[in-house]
């Protein structure tokens, strides 16, 4: 019904429980999803996570009875510029371990982390902090290889540290050769007040994966048509790079009623398959 590279993200159902979302994705044509595992955004997956068994196993086994192909876990393991000492640095450990479980456990292909903390001021200085954000999402993507799955980062963000493309650039700089991809999301750089073409420039050949929703600048909660992102031109100008990866309608919108997300996700589906 919609392009095999066109999955829709967990988050576009929060509202629902998870088995529930998974049936209403299934039902709607979709093969693919990305799985929400942000706390105070998706509760999908519990914030404390057992690696041993029991959370994990539940929701892959949640997944696994869906039918559904998972293509990434986007995930939150905390503030990534924050100052850790030994004990926080090791609940961070234990808590990645279990994302990353899961993520193997679902057979994504990766776990998406953000780009640093839900604040644009950094904890020490702008140098300082990029550097560690960079750090820790490389020893992320250490630990990731060893479950064999990807490690990517959401950048720009526009709520979190690296929200423009300034940012994102000097980050994505940090991290070239490191393994860790990037996640492109149009409603982030448009609510920036930036351009997807530029980002498009400052990325060539870095993008693993990209999620779709609207936008104007200062709001990423529009649904796809009622913003001011230019899908058309993004989509081509990934062709053009030749970009293969897939896609994920993030739709985390505050335009629609609950009851009207099922249509919505269909209609916006069908817009950018035709793109696709």
């Amino acid at each position: 019904m919609f392009h095999s590279r066109l999955g829709c993200s967990s988050i576009s159902f929060r509202q629902q429980d998870l088995p529930t979302a998974l049936r209403t994705i299934a039902g709607l044509g979709f093969g693919e999803i990305d799985l929400g595992a942000l706390p105070g955004v998706c509760d999908h997956v519990p914030y404390e996570l057992d690696a041993d068994a029991d959370a994990v196993s539940a929701v892959a086994g949640d997944v696994a009875a869906s039918g559904l192909r998972v293509r990434s876990v986007n995930g939150d393991i905390g503030d990534l510029n924050a100052v850790l000492d030994a004990g926080r640095q090791a609940e961070r450990d234990r808590h990645l371990h279990a994302l990353l479980t899961l993520t193997a456990k679902t057979g994504a292909k990766a776990l998406v982390l953000p780009c640093g903390a839900l604040s644009h001021e950094p904890v020490k200085s702008l140098e300082e902090d990029l550097d560690t954000v960079a750090a820790q999402l490389i020893k992320a993507q250490r630990r990731a290889a060893e479950f064999g799955v990807e490690l990517w980062t959401e950048s720009l963000h526009f709520l979190r540290f690296c929200w423009n493309l300034e940012r994102a650039e000097r980050l994505a700089q940090r991290l070239a050769g490191s393994g860790v991809g990037i996640v492109m999301d149009f409603s982030h750089i448009v609510a920036a007040g930036e351009d997807p073409l530029e980002y498009l420039a400052r990325h060539e050949g870095r993008i693993a994966h990209v999620h779709l929703r609207d936008a104007v600048p200062g709001n990423i909660n529009l649904s796809i048509g009622n913003g001011q992102a230019d899908f058309a031109a993004g989509l081509r100008g990934l062709a053009e790079q030749g970009y293969t990866g897939h896609f994920s309608l993030e739709l985390e919108t505050r335009d629609i009623t609950h009851d009207e997300r099922p249509a919505a996700a269909a209609k916006a589906a069908s817009f950018i398959t035709d793109l696709i």
